[in-house]
């Protein structure tokens, strides 16, 4: 009789651990000292680039997916965004329209969740997680597709305002920036509130912020959405809004032209992609001052900030210098006084744009 019941309960116990629970509510990470960078290069035609940088030994693997996944014919187009979820990798696969999962671990491949519409390729762009979901927005399809992360499925899709980029979690909604970006002369300037509960759009917030690109939050649960403008009449600017009363809460004025914002540990870190003056500004989102118009102390000169990533658990700071392309790009780790630690090349990346740190 036990022989028989543990036949039985072998394969329900497989069955169980491939459906782990870490990836549909993984809680808070642990924040262990890293052991290794995931840098993710955007590259052009199906040249996208995972790297792994090694960071006892200071060696990188440049293309870390491709060793790890030799039967592969690489990663893709256009890579634009990645996140790690429980112990899985989402990368967002622009150019190629689709979201490609690895093992966070070793960067095995998993699946290819392809995002196309019909005939149509939706274009996906930026993702965040929330119990059990990844959530992916799409450019072509003007909406938010939701990734369930048992089945590694798309199983609903949500329209919000035309053509969005990037998107942040406050709480049980999530607010997603309407670029208009397609549309040349008419960029839009929105922000759509998605509740998670129902998985609906609640509402759609006019900023004076234009062809919205990325957002990010405070611990206060103030919402920063930065964008390019319209490259005509309408600068680079940021707004913020509040997410208690979803209302915009001040729009930053002229001397926060920019189009790109990272937040940690309450300071906002603003920088350009393209063009711009300096790096990136220092400010400080409860007092509301700029803590430094430069990050960077020690004359550190960086060509096109691509990408800045903040380490949790020492306060390193990374920027990925895209330099000109196609040239490979470089890695820069600066600690929280803007001196440079050290620095390495991505090749044979081209348009570093994200830094996840494995631990």
């Amino acid at each position: 009789m036990k022989k028989s019941l543990a036949k039985w309960l072998l394969p329900m116990i497989v069955i169980l651990n491939a459906c782990s629970k870490d990836d549909v509510n993984p809680g808070p990470p642990v924040l262990t000292a890293a052991k290794g960078l995931y840098i993710l290069s955007e590259g052009s035609s199906n040249n996208s680039k995972l790297g792994y940088y090694n960071l006892a030994t200071g060696v990188l693997t440049g293309d870390f997916f491709g060793q790890q996944n030799p039967s592969s014919s690489g990663l893709g187009s256009l890579a634009n965004d990645m996140i790690q979820y429980g112990s899985k990798l989402y990368i967002v696969m622009n150019g190629s329209s689709n979201v490609t999962v690895l093992n966070a671990s070793n960067a095995v491949f998993i699946k290819q969740i392809p995002f196309i519409n019909g005939s149509v390729a939706m274009q996906p762009r930026y993702a965040a997680s929330y119990k059990g979901n990844v959530y992916v927005t799409s450019t072509i399809d003007s909406s938010v597709s939701v990734i369930d992360t048992s089945s590694l499925s798309i199983i609903k899709t949500i329209h919000v305002g035309r053509n969005p980029e990037g998107l942040a979690i406050v709480g049980n909604k999530m607010y997603v920036a309407n670029s208009g970006g397609y549309t040349f002369g008419a960029v839009d300037s929105t922000v759509s509130v998605i509740d998670l509960n129902t998985q609906t759009e609640i509402k759609r917030i006019k900023t004076a912020t234009k062809n919205g690109q990325r957002v990010d939050v405070n611990s206060m649960g103030d919402v920063y959405v930065s964008g390019y403008g319209d490259f005509a009449d309408a600068p680079a600017s940021v707004s913020i809004i509040s997410s208690i009363t979803d209302n915009v809460k001040l729009e930053m004025g002229p001397a926060f032209g920019y189009s790109n914002v990272r937040i940690y540990d309450d300071v906002a870190y603003f920088y350009n992609t393209y063009g711009g003056t300096g790096t990136c500004k220092l400010y400080n989102t409860i007092t509301n001052t700029v803590l430094r118009p430069e990050f960077i102390t020690d004359g550190t000169l960086i060509t096109n900030a691509y990408g800045i990533n903040v380490d949790e658990q020492n306060g390193d700071v990374y920027i990925l210098d895209s330099k000109s392309f196609p040239s490979t790009g470089v890695a820069n780790c600066f600690d929280k006084n803007g001196v440079k630690k050290f620095s390495f090349s991505v090749s044979p990346g081209v348009g570093p744009n994200k830094v996840l740190f494995i631990r």
